[in-house]
């Protein structure tokens, strides 16, 4: 099978490729640079190097190919990070209009469901409803919960404050997590298979922690046993977020996601579509990660 997968040095894009290419598979990896892409060229993937923003070459580089991963990469610079996203998924769908392509798994999010409210997610949900759209092919919507290695971005708050948290969370608020390798493991699966048809959605999560707990089992890995997680205001979130070099664009989104998740509706969706089988990766395994690059830094 030939399949053409977008961001191919990321998190998941990577080990999905590296799947896919051990499976025998033809494999062509876009990407904005070569040497981004090096380590998958030496296993035999396909280059293609260019930008998720040019539709023509996004056109070109999935023809012939009988499925296609897609993905939203992070932009940070973006003006209008929601528009942004919703414009990605735009060009995918452009690009796959009158293709020959018939099959797409396309990574969103929990939340997705959420058209306003869900700080980038409610881009994601603009990306799936222009894919939507398409008529033409069958498309599977990946909604992963939340990322374990989003916390790794509290390592500094953790090093500094000896605190962690987010304006979400609390004594008994728990938060559903996953991991990239396990995102990547269900892509390859829907890849391999493609036996979906019609536009539908899957969600993936690993494990289901209070926040309180998180915070436990991460102060244990550092040794930081007594490590609390604080439920912060909105403001202060958002004046730490910029004060660690957010822009404000991007701060505001997170600061509007994580208001979402602690309202509930982030997670109203996942909560009627909970998925019956759990990823391998526990907060116990992620804990070993965590302290790995907490005393690296």
């Amino acid at each position: 099978m030939k399949y053409v997968i977008t961001g191919a040095a990321g998190n998941i894009s990577k080990p999905l490729a590296e799947k896919l290419l051990k499976a025998g598979h033809d494999v062509t990896v876009i990407s904005r640079h070569e040497k981004n892409i090096q380590s998958l060229i030496s296993l035999g993937a396909h280059a293609a190097i260019g930008s998720v923003e040019d539709t023509d070459f996004l056109a070109k580089t999935f023809t012939g190919a009988d499925a296609i991963y897609t993905m939203v990469p992070p932009h940070f610079g973006a003006t209008d990070w929601k528009g942004y996203i919703g414009q990605i998924g735009k060009n995918f769908a452009a690009a796959l209009k009158n293709s020959t392509v018939k099959y797409v798994v396309n990574l969103s999010s929990v939340g997705a469901h959420l058209p306003e409210g869900a700080g980038p997610v409610s881009g994601l949900y603009r990306a799936e409803q222009a894919l939507n759209e398409l008529t033409n092919l069958s498309i599977k919507h990946l909604r992963p919960v939340y990322f374990y290695t989003n916390l790794l971005a509290s390592i500094p708050m953790v090093k500094h404050m000896k605190i962690i948290g987010s304006n979400f969370g609390g004594p008994e608020f728990t938060m559903v997590l996953t991991h990239p390798d396990d995102i990547a493991e269900v892509a390859f699966e829907e890849l391999s298979r493609l036996d979906f048809t019609g536009h539908s959605y899957r969600y993936i999560a690993s494990d289901e922690r209070p926040t309180s707990e998180i915070a436990s089992v991460l102060g244990n890995a550092i040794g930081q046993p007594e490590l609390p997680w604080i439920t912060f205001t909105e403001e202060d979130s958002l004046n730490g977020m910029m004060q660690a070099g957010l822009p404000e664009e991007i701060a505001r989104n997170y600061t509007e996601m994580g208001h979402s998740i602690q309202s509930g509706l982030f997670m109203e969706d996942y909560l009627k579509n909970r998925p019956a089988q759990f990823g391998k990766t526990k907060l116990d395994n992620f804990a070993l990660q965590f302290a790995a690059v907490y005393q690296a830094g």
